[in-house]
């Protein structure tokens, strides 16, 4: 079960989520195909593993959306190399085509971003950002840049 985060100004939100005990705050905006994630001073397998545990159930999401994850606050990414591959392989929830911007303040969060991207074999679709603004102008742009299905 998800518990409700509230807004700055205290109120709750519904769309904001996390799971007790973990410092990842999410928040999914359907109407534009995308999910927030932020972490906190630490990330461990088992947080992001609860992050994906609360994705998985939650209602509001789809594998097909973006994802924005910031690393900013993360001074300490207590992950070996097989976690980060299990991480990859078995626990994102995320489809292959789904765009991943990760914004980052310092080279140990860019060098975390860089090798999920490695290890999603995702070159085109997973990005590396200094702000949040350059990350949401990016997921926008290839966004729009996708393809349109034909319909029969």
């Amino acid at each position: 079960m998800t518990e409700k985060v509230p807004n700055p100004d205290g109120s709750p939100d519904p769309a904001k989520r996390r799971l007790p005990g973990t410092r990842a705050e999410y928040r999914v905006i359907p109407e534009r195909r995308v999910v927030f994630v932020k972490f906190g001073k630490r990330v461990t397998e088992k947080e992001i593993a609860g992050y994906a545990a609360s994705l998985r159930v939650d209602p509001l999401f789809d594998p097909k959306f973006s994802e924005i994850v910031d690393l900013r606050d993360v001074e300490e990414l207590d992950l070996r190399g097989e976690q980060m591959m299990e991480l990859a392989d078995k626990i994102d929830l995320f489809s292959y085509d789904a765009k991943r911007a990760f914004v980052v303040s310092n080279s140990v969060q860019a060098h975390a971003a860089r090798m999920h991207q490695i290890l999603r074999i995702a070159k085109e679709n997973i990005s590396t950002f200094r702000s949040l603004e350059e990350a949401e102008r990016w997921i926008e742009k290839m966004t729009l840049a996708r393809p349109k299905r034909e319909t029969t």
